[in-house]
């Protein structure tokens, strides 16, 4: 099974992703943790040079081609092994977060979001996640968040990450036309454990079995 959580930066991912492999490992589930970009030499490369590199110019559709091509490497490397093997996969981002990031919060047309969902599901070889989880926060309280430095993505300004914002509502209205598998919005700005509840709640029903 693939259960990949995402959301804006300062929703309160990685706290989450703690909660959730300690849910795993303590239910001696196996399972292996990834995130994307990344855990590829491929990836790890990119993710530097869409993260790290801010004497780079790169437009919105450069970023969504290397984040599609670190996915692409990243299911071909691990992922579909690890689903071969029978193991849970958890992936911090995956092919929603292109969408919201390089689609819906650049102004990207209804047509070019549906081309964005079909490339990238057919660059991932059509793997997509059974579960995702969708941190839902306000980016004013995201960014206050942040007490580090920002790396280039969260550093793009106040209001394309309210946009980012609205763009992951967005996408999870429109689930029914593009997206795969079972999708849930969960309000961040709850206490950790409150936000970890619903989440555990899911994964007792569907996981735990």
């Amino acid at each position: 099974m693939l259960i990949t959580i995402d959301g804006g930066d300062g929703s309160g991912k990685g706290k989450q992703i703690d909660f959730l492999r300690a849910w795993l490992a303590n239910r001696q589930l196996d399972y292996v943790f990834l995130r994307d970009p990344g855990d590829t030499d491929l990836g790890e490369a990119v993710r530097d040079i869409l993260l790290h590199r801010n004497d780079l110019a790169i437009c919105p559709k450069t970023e969504l081609a290397l984040f599609m091509a670190s996915r692409a490497q990243l299911v071909h490397e691990k992922i579909k092994p690890a689903l071969e093997n029978g193991q849970v996969v958890l992936v911090d981002r995956y092919l929603l977060s292109t969408v919201v990031y390089q689609g819906y919060a650049v102004g990207s047309t209804d047509e070019e979001i549906e081309w964005i969902w079909r490339m990238g599901k057919y660059l991932a070889g059509g793997i997509m996640p059974a579960i995702t989880f969708v941190l839902d926060c306000p980016s004013q309280v995201a960014f206050e968040r942040i007490n580090r430095t920002k790396d280039r993505m969260e550093s793009k300004g106040s209001d394309f990450h309210r946009r980012v914002a609205e763009g992951y509502r967005q996408a999870v209205s429109d689930w029914g036309k593009y997206g795969s598998g079972e999708v849930y919005l969960i309000d961040a700005t709850l206490s950790p454990d409150e936000v970890f509840a619903e989440i555990r709640s899911v994964l007792e029903d569907r996981v735990a079995r």
